[in-house]
């Protein structure tokens, strides 16, 4: 491969580093405001550096040595799928069942990013609207899938779209004609709001992921905060409750609020006098932000609701059925479309919340390789949002014991997958020598999670440790 793309490689993946302003930045008390300096900021110490390409691509034999003594850890247990590859030469370097499909956990999350960033791209937001309903007076809020939006300012991501900025506009578009029931659409997505292999209890009282609808507020949460151990509890019927809440800012009764279809909508050409009743006339409109912020949180936090929403993109960007059984059948042909090997993807659900998801580590080191190799772009934005060792999201207290681990503190971005016995762990990461590989690491007959996390981080920095060559 030519340095030129080595090096898009690598800025891609980069290093992390922990300057010493940085802590500063993240801790202090906002300063009071001053006047505006006379001369330009100083740039900041970069948080993100690109590392310079160099070293030989590793040996194989020199890392299955260095691997499977750690691989075959007894708290892995005897099921493990793994698969390593450098990223600029394409050479796999380790393999242990790596084209048979296992339980994958949320690294679906990865392929979910990657699908929804090649079907829509990283700019791309979701648009929650209201229009005229048939009756007077009749308000329909029609959901757009966007699972981050906000009732007011309080919401759980920041700078989402709010249902209070709605209200205003329809305010604003009915002037004077009283507003008296509101109707809630989320005909956009189909069939079953809940995904084969799901326990009910990871709805309620566990909160790990909501009822699949195209209208919910904070992910579906009822209060809108994100524990990292324990769950989130969800309305039982997102939709219905996000109603409501709209119907309240418009001053209409909980029991005006049902569930219907918004009518075809009005011709544009409609005179001005009906523009605040005619059916269908859109009254309001508010948006997401880009596609890419929704997935940093999605990974960052491993938000199976945010996954969930996400990947009902891929189907609808192709005009397909916005169903669990639509959805997973248009990420596998994208997959495809991007040549790579959809058929060891078997997939219940976008988020790795199903058992029955079946994935190969080598589909998941290729569908990296090709977000890290600089030949689509607009893949390479799903690193952003990657959880990094010693740093951020579910990777933020991981490698920190045994000490050895910490060599892979802020040189490995990866996903985590947990499951009761399985635990798996999917990413890139940078050697000594400054390679960068991809790796997926599948264990799925574990009995002590802790300990299995801490076995996978052996291997990880094993690898960033290791030159191998």
């Amino acid at each position: 491969m030519a340095a030129g793309v080595v090096l898009v490689v690598l800025a891609v993946v980069g290093l992390v580093v922990r300057p010493g302003p940085v802590d500063g930045w993240l801790s202090a008390e906002s300063a009071a405001p001053s006047r505006a300096a006379a001369t330009p900021d100083p740039k900041p110490t970069p948080v993100l550096a690109a590392v310079a390409a160099r070293g030989e691509v590793p040996s194989a034999v020199a890392v299955k040595e260095a691997l499977d003594p750690l691989i075959g850890a007894a708290a892995l247990g005897d099921n493990v799928h793994a698969s390593v590859v450098d990223v600029a030469s394409q050479e796999l370097l380790y393999s242990r069942d790596a084209e048979v499909p296992t339980t994958p956990a949320s690294t679906t999350k990865l392929l979910t990013a990657v699908t929804a960033l090649a079907a829509r791209g990283p700019a791309y937001r979701l648009a929650t609207r209201a229009v005229a309903g048939t009756s007077p007076g009749e308000v329909v809020i029609v959901g757009g899938g966007d699972p981050t939006l906000a009732i007011n300012a309080k919401g759980q991501f920041p700078g989402a779209a709010r249902l209070d900025k709605l209200a205003a506009q329809v305010r604003k578009a009915m002037g004077d004609t009283p507003i008296t029931k509101v109707t809630v659409d989320i005909s956009l997505f189909t069939g079953p709001e809940t995904a084969i292999g799901w326990d009910s209890e990871d709805i309620s009282p566990l909160g790990q992921v909501a009822r699949i609808q195209a209208l919910m507020t904070n992910a579906g949460r009822i209060t809108p905060v994100h524990n990292e151990h324990g769950g989130d509890p969800r309305f039982a019927d997102p939709a219905l409750a996000a109603g409501r809440a709209f119907a309240k800012l418009l001053d209409v009764p909980a029991e005006k609020v049902g569930k219907g279809k918004a009518p075809a909508t009005a011709d544009a050409a409609a005179s001005a006098p009906a523009a605040g009743s005619a059916p269908g006339r859109e009254l309001g409109r508010v948006e997401s932000p880009p596609l890419v912020q929704i997935l940093d949180w999605m990974l960052q936090q491993s938000d199976n609701t945010l996954a969930e929403a996400v990947a009902r993109q891929v189907p609808l960007a192709a005009g397909r059925e916005a169903s669990f059984d639509g959805t997973s059948e248009a990420m596998v042909q994208k997959l495809r479309d991007l040549g790579l090997n959809g058929d060891e993807a078997d997939l219940y659900d976008g988020s790795g919340l199903s058992r029955h998801n079946g994935i190969s580590p080598a589909l998941l080191v290729q569908t990296l390789s090709l977000a890290a190799g600089g030949t689509k772009p607009e893949l390479s934005a799903m690193f952003d949002g990657l959880p990094v060792a010693g740093w951020s999201g579910t990777l933020r207290t991981r490698f920190v014991t045994p000490r050895p681990n910490r060599t892979a503190q802020g040189v490995v971005r990866a996903k985590t997958g947990t499951l009761s016995g399985v635990n798996t762990l999917a990413g890139v990461l940078v050697t000594k020598d400054g390679r960068v590989l991809a790796f997926a690491l599948m264990a799925s007959g574990t009995s002590d999670a802790g300990a299995a996390k801490s076995a996978l981080d052996k291997v990880v920095a094993r690898l960033v440790a290791c030159g191998c060559s």
